[in-house]
């Protein structure tokens, strides 16, 4: 018992300095520690590179991944020079007019799934994917490729894929909510509008370009620069009375870019459907927001 009584204050010191030094060991722990669930320790690269997105990854990413920043590297073109930049001026009047035909034009467009199957002209789709090439892009790297599809038996297994995996979204992937919110627009994974459509447009992302000696080109904000050409392109279509629907089918893009023989640094964006409205086209009956509730003037 003396012993014990002894020994006890030593016991009690080296108590307190294992215990301050395990709240030191939490504490920079907690520092280290990921902000966001996905995160890991020690992982900046992809915080250096703000432009990478992560949601639309698929299963065929290229290999090596891990040393992706050693390998991207910057556009070592020359300097474009500086020109003169000119653009036709309007009065007041005529700007004020413009304006109003073309919200008037713009809000004429819905999203439609009955399709007629009749003829458009090629230089029509044309002119509608170089109207879309002229958004602006980071770095102007123009991450964009346009893949047009005619071919009936093409856009027959691309409805197959598409509806093989729309089936197991609606049933398993989206959930009761999801699905509950599209049922007022009385969609469901049947897409006869992928076979009747004249034409098919899949929108690939280029998550880098491929330099001539393999290296990969960085491109900038790959995803909003493609998405902005989206909707360009959404408005060239309108301009010339075709229609379609903006369908991002989950899970099917690394299937589509094999079956297009797209490669492994594109990845699919968006599906677009494109004809004219079919002549017993419906939609539903909806409104769009008032000026007050979607701008902001400070």
């Amino acid at each position: 018992m003396a012993l014990l009584s002894v020994l006890t204050p030593f016991l009690a010191v080296v108590l307190c300095l294992v215990i301050g030094f395990m709240l030191v060991r939490s504490r920079e722990t907690e520092t280290t520690s990921p902000t966001s669930s996905g995160e890991t320790a020690g992982a900046p690269k992809a915080d250096s590179r703000p432009w990478v997105d992560q949601d639309l990854q698929d299963d065929t990413e290229d290999k090596g991944n891990e040393d992706e920043d050693d390998d991207l590297v910057d556009n070592e073109e020359e300097d474009h020079p500086q020109v003169p930049y000119s653009a036709s001026g309007y009065p007041e009047e005529t700007m004020l007019e413009r304006s109003k035909d073309f919200y008037t034009l713009m809000n004429q467009r819905r999203t439609v799934r009955f399709i007629s199957p009749e003829l458009v002209p090629r230089e029509v789709i044309n002119n509608a994917i170089l109207t879309a090439g002229t958004a602006p892009s980071g770095a102007h790297t123009e991450p964009w490729t346009f893949v047009v599809v005619s071919d009936p038996e093409t856009k027959h297994q691309i409805r197959q894929i598409v509806e093989k995996e729309e089936e197991v979204n609606y049933l398993q992937r989206m959930g009761v909510k999801w699905v509950e919110d599209l049922t007022k627009f009385r969609t469901n994974w049947i897409k006869e509008y992928l076979d009747v459509a004249p034409y098919l447009i899949l929108v690939f992302k280029q998550i880098h370009g491929i330099l001539p000696n393999g290296k990969k080109l960085t491109h900038y904000y790959n995803e909003i620069s493609v998405s902005i050409s989206c909707g360009i392109l959404l408005a060239a279509l309108q301009n010339v009375g075709l229609v379609t629907v903006t369908s991002t089918p989950l899970n099917c893009g690394p299937q589509l870019r094999l079956l297009l023989k797209r490669p492994a640094n594109e990845k699919l964006l968006m599906l677009l459907p494109v004809g004219y409205p079919a002549c017993d086209a419906t939609v539903p009956q909806l409104k769009r927001k008032p000026l007050y509730d979607i701008m902001v003037h400070i």
